[in-house]
């Protein structure tokens, strides 16, 4: 009787080892989902950085007058009756 249970047992920790939710099988999923992740972090570090460059830009106290131009251009419509705006779509 004792050796059944801890057959049992055994082959019960195996099956948990091989098709858990952390087992062998699993592997290959959590992989993907990993590499996804990586790819999400990359992702979102270029757009932290493209901001923090912005906000560098928007110094209250030395703005850089192209990028306040440019935003005061694109956000308020803001232009001279003899400029003309020509907007080129960024490709990612």
């Amino acid at each position: 009787m004792r050796q059944a249970l801890a057959l049992g047992g055994l082959l019960l920790l195996t099956g948990f080892a091989i098709a858990g939710p952390t087992g062998l099988l699993a592997w290959s999923e959590n992989s993907k989902l990993l590499d996804q992740r990586h790819a999400q972090i990359a992702q979102l570090s270029h757009e932290r950085d493209e901001l923090r460059n912005l906000v560098d830009g928007l110094d209250p106290e030395a703005a850089d007058p192209d990028l306040v131009g440019e935003l005061l251009r694109r956000n308020l419509n803001v232009v001279h009756p003899d400029e003309v705006v020509i907007t080129i779509d960024e490709q990612e």
